[in-house]
């Protein structure tokens, strides 16, 4: 072999292996860049785009829960009547007496019995089969889907998870007498793995069906499952809560026998006076996105959650015992999960049962994590929900995500009730946490707001979560054009009716009752949003009306609400679902100057007038733009010009329709 040939070799070879090295270094990037996209995923903040609930004294919106904390209110009341309690046989102030409550009060929800089966296609036999938690779970989670602006009906075959937890399905002992009627039906009606999974079966979501129970803190383990299988594409949209009705009064027996409950039926968080839980009821949902896909959707962002976490209490000092350092992790897992110090957080929803033994233990697990290393001279503000709506069991993590998401809203924290002072417990003095004895402003300190929200099981299952506030510009509701531009429409002055519809006539009214209300509460309601919500956002049933546009709607609601007639009010019903079609009159319909304004305002219209005049004009001895700009009614006379016209201003208004 010559050196010439060697040396061809080594070029060669060197050539060789500078392609490889090339190709190895952009596999490696291209990997690591792949990690970083995974990773960011996999920490992506979680949107919350919609808020559902039912919880005591009325609160059957997060509006109204909020009501109801910032006025400092309990919804303590009697024992509920109409569930067939024996509540004299029942109630006994000696806590020894087998079969009896030394507590006669708690927190209910006074229409768990009203269902519309009708409304959801189930047979009232099949209805009364149905445990009222799977009944109600089912009326919050379609009105959680309207109020983040979603048709419920177009979600019918979507990725769409449900999560969602309960701890006791007893409801089925309350039936009795009336087995015979409900059989068939008692099965389905009545196992925890239905509670979430008929609501993905009326509504047709196909995301994962998960029902969760680990005790009081399975509504917030169902949030931590729902935000992981987001993050992990297992579904693109998610419902998370849990609800708690009991239908028997089995738990205020069972914890009769533990001294576990407040005489008074109150729960008064981390105070000196605290001296057990009482029980509440209540369902909540809310709807998780990834925030990038609710960015993308122009879905309206209430609050983002940054990170969660749920562990185990183990091997501890009891099965039913709180345990402290478990605790700690917990949070300590939550705020790394969100990459957040715990002087990022201003305030944490507590478990805060009020029992004497649960809560000191929680407050010095707050106290050595959120207490420590705080700035500025800012505390860590500390409440409980339960002081108002009593422990809600399965649904007491979710009430405190609402709780909290409409706290960040408003800039104000909600006082902790029944709090005389705080427990001498608890050495207050070991980190920087403050009772919330008194609502209380929360500015924003040149970051976004956060909280934190803590559910513990009586298994042993704890859970943690960070909410943070919607990022700037977010957190009101999407009613601009478009992130990719403004609509070419935007100019254009449009008065769009009011379309309403139900399923019956009865409820029909009721609607236009509530949104009759709503407008006298928020008078300064943009008209075409209401219009372009109702029509864009609700399911299209068959009794429909409609508010024509120039008369005060409210009045025209009024009388659509009392089943009477008006000038504005238009109502029918439709006996089977249509499909949308553009019928053009005759000859006939012209008038001198039609399409102008339009056509100067629109231009979607003005466009397609153009088309059809470069169409027109090697066929014809005149020109489309200057017959509809010429007022000679001589135009109007001539059929080879008027139908060609007219096909033109007609296809042109179809063309608007569709575009928008």
């Amino acid at each position: 072999m010559n050196a010439r040939t060697q040396r061809a070799e080594v070029t060669v070879s060197q050539e060789k292996l500078h392609d490889y090295l090339l190709r190895a270094t952009t596999d490696l990037r291209q990997t690591r860049r792949r990690l970083r996209e995974y990773e960011e995923r996999a920490r992506e903040p979680i949107a919350i785009v919609g808020m559902g609930c039912r919880f005591p004294a009325g609160s059957t919106s997060p509006e109204r829960l909020w009501e109801l904390l910032v006025a400092g209110r309990d919804a303590v009341t009697d024992f509920p009547v109409g569930r067939g309690w024996d509540t004299d046989r029942l109630y006994d102030p000696d806590p020894d007496r087998p079969g009896s409550s030394y507590v006669r009060t708690g927190a209910f929800v006074g229409d768990a019995d009203q269902f519309d089966a009708d409304f959801f296609g189930i047979s009232p036999r099949e209805a009364l089969a149905t445990d009222p938690q799977q009944r109600i779970l089912l009326e919050v989670a379609w009105e959680t889907l309207e109020r983040a602006g979603l048709d419920p009906a177009a979600l019918r075959h979507s990725s769409t998870g449900v999560f969602v937890g309960t701890n006791g399905q007893d409801y089925v002992k309350h039936l009795s007498g009336a087995v015979a009627g409900a059989e068939g039906f008692l099965a389905t009606g009545n196992i925890a793995s239905v509670v979430s999974g008929r609501i993905s079966y009326v509504l047709g979501l196909e995301g994962p069906a998960v029902t969760v129970d680990t005790a009081c803190s399975s509504s917030l383990v169902a949030t931590h499952l729902a935000i992981q299988a987001l993050r992990n594409d297992e579904c693109g949209l998610a419902l998370a809560g849990g609800v708690t009705i009991m239908a028997t009064p089995t738990t205020f027996v069972e914890f009769s026998r533990q001294r576990g409950l407040a005489p008074d039926g109150r729960c008064k968080p981390f105070a000196e006076a605290a001296d057990g839980t009482g029980w509440g009821e209540g369902a909540g949902l809310i709807l998780l996105e990834r925030l990038s896909d609710a960015r993308r959707n122009g879905h309206r962002v209430l609050a983002v959650i940054r990170g969660s976490a749920v562990n185990q209490d183990g091997a501890s000092n009891g099965l039913t015992a709180p345990n402290g350092p478990s605790q700690q992790r917990v949070i300590q897992a939550a705020l790394a999960s969100a990459r957040l110090t715990p002087a990022d957080v201003d305030a944490v929803e507590a478990h805060g049962t009020g029992t004497t033994l649960g809560d000191p233990i929680e407050a010095q697990a707050l106290l050595a994590t959120y207490g420590q290393q705080r700035t500025g001279g800012q505390p860590l503000w500390l409440g409980s929900i339960k002081s108002n709506i009593g422990h809600t069991q399965a649904a007491a993590g979710v009430a405190g995500i609402i709780k909290m998401v409409e706290a960040i809203q408003r800039g104000v924290l909600p006082k902790t009730l029944h709090v005389d002072a705080p427990s001498s417990h608890v050495d207050w003095s070991a980190g920087e946490v403050a009772l919330l004895t008194g609502n209380t402003p929360w500015p924003e300190h040149g970051r976004p707001r956060r909280a934190g929200v803590s559910s513990f099981g009586i298994s042993g299952t704890n859970a943690h979560l960070i909410i943070e506030q919607a990022p700037a510009g977010e957190d009101a509701p999407a009613e601009g054009p478009p992130a990719d531009g403004p609509s070419p429409e935007a100019s254009v002055s449009v008065r769009l009716p009011w379309l309403l519809s139900a399923r019956t006539p009865a409820a029909l009214r009721d609607q236009a009752a509530n949104l009759a209300n709503h407008l006298a509460q928020h008078p300064d309601q943009d008209p075409a949003a209401i219009a372009a919500a109702l029509l864009t956002t609700r399911t299209a049933f068959t009794e429909r009306a409609a508010v024509l546009p120039g008369t005060d709607p409210v009045e025209a609601l009024r009388a659509l609400a009392e089943d009477r007639p008006h000038p504005a009010l238009l109502q029918h019903t439709a006996t089977h679902a249509g499909r949308t079609v553009f019928v053009f009159p005759g000859q006939g319909g012209q008038w001198l100057g039609m399409g102008r304004e339009l056509a100067e305002q629109s231009p979607v219209f003005a466009a397609h007038l153009d088309a059809c005049a470069t169409a027109l004009r090697p066929y014809v001895d005149w020109d489309l733009h200057t017959v509809l700009h010429d007022d000679n009614p001589d135009w109007l006379t001539r059929v080879d010009v008027v139908q060609p016209v007219l096909f033109a201003v007609m296809t042109g208004l179809a063309a608007v329709w569709r575009h928008h």
